[in-house]
């Protein structure tokens, strides 16, 4: 073996029904006594919680999905005006990229309070949208200091959008078997990430409030990030990125659509990556095992469900192209590239 791999630092507290106690806890731990808390309108009730509990002096509702720039900045501007010393994000990926891209520029140390699957609060990955580009990078400032998992904070999610986002969860774990800077140890934590997602996920698509079932799949969403974060952007988070920023599409449905092509495309040339994933899907090959995980979800399927337009394939195949990992598993064309697009927007699972 020859490889390097780098373990960042990072505190990790599984605590249900606890949450506004452990961020409270985790606040202190670094010093903190200005917060600006940022959560939508939607994560009303559990802000004013946490600011019964932590010095908040400033609670930011500005959330957007892709955090396009002038909603990064107007964040910017206002940790700069309330003084702030430090951020807590409370809600799923875009409340923490949000406050990622206040980090990036200010230096802010993060405590994370997701309420999705996401799992961006375990990585260093920032991404920020400029028109129709969205622009990723990595960068040890804006990963989080601290993680307050609370199962019981996404006990109230639909179950339609708990599998969508705990998919796009599963596609960090994939990813991360052949991203860019992949090592043994990111195939490892990815497998038992994987392992954990399709353990979990089943039991909340049959009951969205089932704890058992949140904490399975927080385990497997968490373990599947942190092993992204390390292994780096593989072929499916380049072309989701790209659709997302071009056409503004959902964020975890586009990644659940787009990621049985993926795999059925890199599986049969990373044969090590086929065996890890059909064994923590408990299936003889990755590609059937998560044909009968999504089909026991009734996960989304097909792009064209969630607003990309079929006539702007050409275009994002061109710009994917530019991105794409040059030592992804399968060589990359235009056409096959095409081809996985048109099947991902017909929602098409035997291309």
């Amino acid at each position: 073996m020859q490889f390097t791999h780098e373990s960042r630092a990072q505190r990790v507290t599984f605590a249900a029904h606890h949450a506004c106690a452990a961020v409270a806890e985790e606040l202190a731990a670094i010093g903190a006594t200005k917060v600006m808390l940022i959560a939508s309108a939607r994560e009303r009730s559990l802000a004013d919680a946490i600011t019964q509990q932590a010095p908040v002096v400033h609670h930011h509702e500005e959330v957007v999905m892709h955090v396009p720039l002038e909603v990064a900045e107007r964040a910017r501007e206002a940790a700069v005006a309330a003084g702030a010393d430090a951020l807590v994000s409370v809600g799923g990926g875009s409340a923490v990229g949000l406050a990622k891209a206040v980090a990036l520029t200010i230096g802010l140390p993060i405590v994370a309070v997701p309420t999705t699957y996401a799992g961006s609060e375990a990585t260093h990955v920032w991404g920020i949208t400029e028109g129709t580009t969205k622009t990723t990078g990595v960068d040890a400032r804006v990963l989080p200091r601290a993680v307050v998992y609370d199962a019981a904070l996404l006990a109230t999610m639909p179950g339609p959008m708990a599998v969508a986002s705990g998919l796009n969860a599963l596609a960090h774990g994939v990813d991360s078997m052949w991203g860019p800077n992949a090592d043994p140890i990111d195939r490892a934590l990815a497998q038992e990430g994987i392992r954990g997602l399709a353990a979990g996920l089943p039991l909340v698509a049959s009951d969205s409030g089932s704890i058992e079932g949140i904490e399975q799949t927080l385990y497997g969403a968490y373990l599947a990030a942190v092993s992204f974060a390390s292994a780096g952007s593989g072929m499916h988070h380049k072309i989701c990125h790209v659709l997302g920023g071009m056409f503004n599409l959902p964020h975890a449905q586009t990644h659940a659509a787009v990621l049985p092509h993926v795999l059925a495309f890199n599986a049969p040339h990373a044969p090590d990556a086929d065996d890890r994933v059909a064994t923590a899907l408990d299936s003889k090959t990755a590609v059937v095992g998560l044909a009968h995980l999504y089909a026991s979800l009734d996960a989304p399927r097909a792009l064209r469900d969630y607003g990309m337009p079929q006539d702007g394939i050409a275009e994002a195949a061109a710009r994917i192209l530019e991105v794409i990992p040059t030592n992804n598993p399968a060589p990359v064309t235009e056409e096959s590239l095409t081809a996985l697009l048109d099947a991902a927007w017909a929602g098409d699972q035997s291309a």
